[in-house]
């Protein structure tokens, strides 16, 4: 197989310096393995913690070892009672092109009227990332006024037309005109262009001037800071991610903590591995596609060799919806 490997623990921002493509001979099949010829990749900025030597809620990746992400592939070799070759499943060995695994490490997909790769990221991991966080941990309800950051990600953008199919206001954040389009058709009902020189606390207090009761962060920094700004009594935050600070050690300002005291703010962090049940989320999810009210958008990179530049596009700002590596 080829797989990529980190050459060197990124300093700040990665480079692609800090990835080398390299190859390792697979094994024969064992009793209960699959073999599996990834079609589809995913990239993710969670991914960018993995590359630092520290202890985190998953491993590092290892200096020399193939690195690991999500990924769709078929199954064109079997010895595990259950999956026949041809099976599409997806799987964590990701950023190679194919995989030896145990048939426990390997999931076939749900029976659901979508493309392969939507399992990568509307029904996969960044879709249950925005259900469970929007509903489960920022407890929003009917009524609501919800703020998302990075509302044009793949994240963002689920929880935008989850909290609109479930009968919320919707403010959501994106970078430019394009996306903020973008965002508008998927049902919010205000968009904030973060590129467009307002800071945010000003651009959020305009568009929800009675406040917000939740937060969906994807961001961090001068996202976080706006929301605290204006949230109502009793609001809840859901710390997804700090895309922010990921390559730099640089803290959020938080200049407006001191309000969650007084508007008793709750702050939750969570992790989609929290959640193991997916039943509800497949049936939910499932009912608002039936209902005509989920859109998705995927910013593709061709070719195993484009995995290194599609994870740093992450950081510019260079995908609409879902970031994915075709092969």
């Amino acid at each position: 197989m080829k797989a990529w490997t980190l050459a060197a623990r990124p300093k700040g921002m990665p480079r692609t310096e800090d990835f080398a493509l390299i190859e390792q001979d697979l094994p024969e099949l064992a009793e209960g393995q699959v073999r599996v010829a990834n079609r589809w990749l995913s990239v993710d900025p969670y991914m960018r913690g993995r590359m630092n030597d520290t202890k985190s809620y998953v491993p590092p990746f290892q200096l020399g070892e193939p690195m690991q992400g999500g990924a769709i592939g078929e199954v064109i070799e079997s010895r595990a009672e259950g999956i026949a070759v041809g099976t599409m499943v997806s799987h964590m060995a990701g950023w190679r092109d194919e995989a030896v695994l145990p048939a426990a490490h390997v999931q076939p997909l749900p029976d659901l009227a979508v493309d392969p790769q939507a399992f990568l990221g509307q029904f996969g991991m960044p879709g249950m990332t925005a259900y469970y966080g929007l509903l489960q941990v920022a407890d929003a309800k009917p009524g609501d006024t919800v703020f998302v950051s990075a509302a044009a990600g793949a994240v963002g953008s689920t929880v935008v037309q989850i909290a609109k199919a479930k009968g919320m206001t919707v403010i959501g954040s994106a970078g430019g005109p394009d996306k903020g389009e973008w965002v508008r058709k998927l049902g919010a009902d205000a968009v904030i262009d973060y590129k467009a020189g307002r800071s945010v606390a000003e651009a959020l207090g305009e568009a929800a001037p009675d406040g917000i009761d939740v937060y969906f962060d994807n961001v961090g920094g001068d996202h976080l800071d706006a929301a605290l700004a204006h949230a109502r009594p009793q609001a809840r935050f859901a710390i997804c991610g700090m895309i922010d600070v990921y390559n730099d050690a640089k803290p959020t300002s938080l200049k407006y903590l001191a309000r969650l005291i007084g508007n008793r703010v709750r702050i939750q962090g969570f992790i989609v591995s929290d959640f193991k049940d997916h039943a509800g989320f497949y049936r939910d999810m499932g009912a608002i596609l039936g209902e005509g009210r989920l859109q998705r958008e995927e910013t593709v990179f061709e070719g195993l060799d484009k995995t290194p530049a599609a994870f740093l596009a992450l950081f510019s700002g260079g995908n609409t919806g879902k970031m994915l590596v075709k092969l």
